[in-house]
């Protein structure tokens, strides 16, 4: 099971927890990860990744093993770390402002 930590307003649109466990098919990639994730949550369809352009949201980020991966490929393998649980996959919510 892969461990999955939520931003705040992700966990209220979706109702989910903190951290979540989720159990993702194989290929073991975010792409997998997130999709596991909206359909356990479908509150989540969109919320993550825009279902127009399939890209990440502008504001979200995605951090593996204290790594940011946000702008790699959705299609980029998780870490064995994160597949094995000792780690989580950890969704951000990022803040901008002037």
């Amino acid at each position: 099971m892969i461990r999955v930590q939520l931003p705040y307003h992700l966990q209220n649109l979706s109702g989910a927890a903190p951290e979540i466990e989720l159990a993702v098919p194989q290929p073991h990639t975010v792409r997998a990860l997130l999709l596991a994730l909206e359909a356990r949550y479908p509150a989540l369809r969109s919320a993550i990744v825009d279902v127009h352009t399939g890209k990440r949201r502008p504001l979200i980020r995605f951090f593996v093993c204290q790594e940011d991966i946000s702008h790699l490929s959705l299609d980029y393998p998780l870490p064995a770390a994160v597949l094995e649980g000792r780690e989580p996959f950890m969704v951000i919510g990022a803040i901008s402002g002037g």
